[in-house]
């Protein structure tokens, strides 16, 4: 039995006018299990047109009254967090503890949102000039769009709507479809926590519906996580139809490993960044650069580590890895894998040889795989070029901590860097001198909390404001300033010269 999916708007479900779907797969076991709705232009003209009616009412509502809006979404997810977290592993496949995770790191977004009051408020400076007055603040934009992928189904979205609703602006979620559920338990969170029918909506979709925000004149701003090709056009698009346009794309992270490092920690920073949710994370470390004689030391670690992964079945709590989200990821995934050999990197463990027969009852058609890992890798390499979004780390042996940060600053991608060091001036230099966005010292991902902000440099980002955190509240507000005086600090007559202060 499948399960219709359709669209959120007007707080109510839709099943919209488009005649198109797709198939909703569980990953692990390769069955349909529900069949989602593909927007046409009129169900998101729908959408945009339900949140431009409920936006000047939800902008003139008190900071505060949102927030408590907000805190009651926070309640409501709180209590069922896990719910949320089963609907990632079914359609997504990674493992459960793992979506348990992902949700965590979104409701952290949602508690700093809580705050809103304290991030909206402007400068005020008196007597800026004889009688005269100054002051800023920060208004919301109107309708706000997110275009969402697969990969983190809740973490995502909550990395864009509670910090946009909450400054005032109504929203449109378009997630992926491949893992669209999510979205819908979200909205009905909302609805259920008080927000207003129309400030958030939900459309599904693919390249019709993303298209059709890009060019829509009441959509003011997009917020977009993927692929760096589709980031760009996003950026492009968006700008060129006059929208504020934050595009998060692809990456390439790089783990330097310093002879200092303590192996086992490295080891098993390794294993789970590259491994962890099969690899599909932004962040997920893809490539390990073993400085000096670091790698005779460290490969026969990562090569058992690397064949004893618990690939199994999401739901099962022994699971490190589960499942590729698609037969066509686990298909180019291969390709790569085939790239690699072709091109002389040694592969010391085979994914492609993985028995899905192991991973639980019911799970042989599933999309399985196991981890994959090569040595000698080097930088002309496609597999160390590309971002190949898949369980596979590529080792690049490389004679010093220079030649270590020439080729990550060289590297087209810019989103996440990590070094294992013991020595605080490998440290210090490496967070200094590292063109990349977010960079761990000791720390395989990372992500930064709610408060500071996600994104890269280079072709991971396009646009100006990171994600979330201070730089989220400055995107999903405009600034205005204004200057003030009264009749009986006017002087007489007109003056034709540049005002200044008197």
């Amino acid at each position: 039995m499948t399960t219709a999916i359709g669209h959120f708007i007007q707080g109510a479900a839709s099943a919209g006018s488009s005649v198109r779907a797709q198939d909703v797969f569980n990953p692990a076991t390769g069955a349909v299990t529900g069949r989602v709705a593909l927007a046409n232009g009129a169900d998101v003209s729908a959408a945009v047109a339900s949140a431009q009616a409920a936006f000047p009412a939800w902008a003139d509502t008190p900071p505060i009254r949102r927030a408590r809006v907000m805190f009651k979404f926070l309640e409501l997810v709180n209590q069922r967090k896990d719910e949320l977290a089963h609907l990632i592993t079914a359609e997504h496949g990674k493992v459960f503890t793992d979506a348990q995770g992902e949700v965590a790191r979104g409701i952290d977004i949602i508690e700093f949102a809580c705050g809103i009051p304290q991030l909206l408020k402007g400068d005020f400076t008196d007597q800026v000039s004889t009688g005269m007055d100054n002051w800023t603040l920060r208004q919301p934009l109107g309708v706000v769009a997110g275009i969402t992928p697969f990969n983190f189904p809740v973490m995502v979205p909550m990395w864009m709507f509670p910090v946009a609703i909450a400054a005032g602006n109504t929203f449109v979620l378009k997630p992926s479809p491949i893992d669209p559920s999510a979205s819908l338990f979200m909205a009905e969170l909302l609805r259920q926590a008080g927000l207003p029918d129309g400030v958030f909506n939900v459309v599904q979709g693919d390249k019709e519906a993303v298209d059709a925000l890009l060019v829509h004149p009441d959509v003011k701003a997009i917020s977009f996580v993927g692929s760096t090709p589709i980031a760009n056009h996003i950026y492009e698009t968006g700008a060129h139809h006059g929208k504020r346009v934050q595009a998060l794309g692809g990456a390439k992270n790089h783990m330097v490993v310093m002879p200092d490092a303590d192996l086992d920690q490295a080891v098993d920073a390794l294993i789970g960044s590259a491994y962890g949710s099969a690899g599909e994370r932004c962040m997920a470390i893809s490539v390990a650069v073993l400085v000096g004689d670091v790698a005779d030391k460290i490969m026969p670690k990562l090569v058992e580590r690397t064949k004893a992964l618990k690939v199994l079945n999401g739901t099962n709590l022994a699971a490190e890895m589960g499942p590729i989200v698609t037969a066509a990821a686990h298909a180019r995934i291969t390709g790569y894998i085939e790239a690699g050999q072709k091109e002389g990197a040694r592969m010391l463990v085979d994914g492609r040889r993985f028995d899905a027969r192991q991973t639980g009852d019911g799970c042989e058609r599933g999309f399985w795989m196991g981890g994959t890992l090569f040595d000698h890798v080097t930088i002309d390499m496609k597999i160390y070029k590309e971002e190949i979004f898949g369980p596979v780390l590529s080792c690049v042996r490389v004679p010093d901590f220079a030649n270590a940060v020439q080729i990550i600053n060289d590297h087209e991608f810019g989103n996440g860097v990590s070094c294992f060091t013991r020595d605080g001036n490998v440290a210090r230099e490496f967070a200094r001198r590292i063109q990349v966005g977010m960079v761990g010292i000791n720390v395989p991902i990372p992500v930064p909390m709610a408060w500071h902000g996600f994104g890269g440099w280079k072709k991971s980002l396009f646009g100006d404001m990171h994600a979330y955190g201070e730089e989220g509240v400055r995107f999903y507000t405009k600034q205005k300033s204004i200057m003030q005086r009264w009749p009986e600090s006017i002087g007489k007559g007109a003056e034709f010269v540049m005002p200044t202060a008197k």
